[in-house]
């Protein structure tokens, strides 16, 4: 019997998931060539407000989600853009009612939660869950990477190529391209000039390898070839 059960579910998953080619793919405002969303979502609603780029992959059990809940009409413009050649991680939430931007090549661990809205307490004589939410727009810059269980809240704007550490709860506010965030709350660890490079400077940290990529292919600032052994990797390259 558990032989039959997992072969259904092995076929469920791979039948399953949503691709460019699909009848729920035509629901979004954009579904790109190449992309998927992984069997089983957890929740997914407003999607004529979602654009996705090509080649991007979401993983299973993520929460995708535009507008209050299913069947709202949020006006003419997408809420929802995620660009191409990304990897969003198994379990993570990206839930938008204002504006969420990710950039194209953005990669992010499991269980990950972006949004634009949280919820007000100004009131002291109504119960939190009731009181009107506030909204303030999200921009993850492309090439950024997001560690697993990070949480990005409404009103961050993160510039290009930027890192956010594993369990990191970033807060509202711009942060400059290359910035490395890490903690609870968030705080830059590390920054990036283009005349004097990391500070503090980077550690080495053994052999770089080449990270295998969606048939989008490669940004064209990235090199082809990885570094030399015992060097640091470095994007973009000086």
């Amino acid at each position: 019997m558990s032989w039959i059960i997992r072969t259904l579910w092995s076929y469920a998953r791979t039948s399953a998931e949503i691709r460019s080619d699909t009848r729920a793919a035509r629901r979004f405002a954009r579904f790109g060539e190449g992309s998927a969303i992984a069997f089983p979502t957890a929740t997914l609603y407003g999607e004529p407000w979602i654009e996705i780029g090509t080649h991007t992959v979401l993983g299973g059990d993520i929460t995708l989600a535009a507008g209050m809940g299913p069947d709202y009409d949020l006006g003419a413009e997408t809420v929802v853009r995620i660009g191409s050649g990304c990897a969003i991680g198994r379990g993570s939430h990206v839930v938008a009612h204002r504006s969420v931007d990710i950039g194209d090549h953005v990669y992010t661990g499991p269980y990950v939660y972006i949004t634009d809205q949280n919820h007000a307490y100004a009131n002291t004589d109504v119960p939190i869950g009731l009181q009107w939410p506030v909204d303030d727009p999200v921009s993850i810059g492309s090439g950024t990477w997001l560690g697993a269980n990070s949480v990005v809240l409404p009103g961050v704007h993160l510039g290009r190529n930027c890192v956010v550490a594993a369990g990191t709860v970033v807060r509202p506010g711009t942060y400059a391209d290359h910035s490395v965030i890490a903690g609870i709350p968030g705080k830059v660890v590390r920054t990036y000039d283009d005349q004097l490079g990391w500070d503090p400077p980077l550690k080495e940290a053994g052999t770089p390898t080449r990270v295998p990529t969606p048939s989008a292919g490669l940004p064209p600032e990235v090199p082809a070839d990885p570094p030399d052994p015992g060097s640091a990797t470095r994007f973009p390259p000086a």
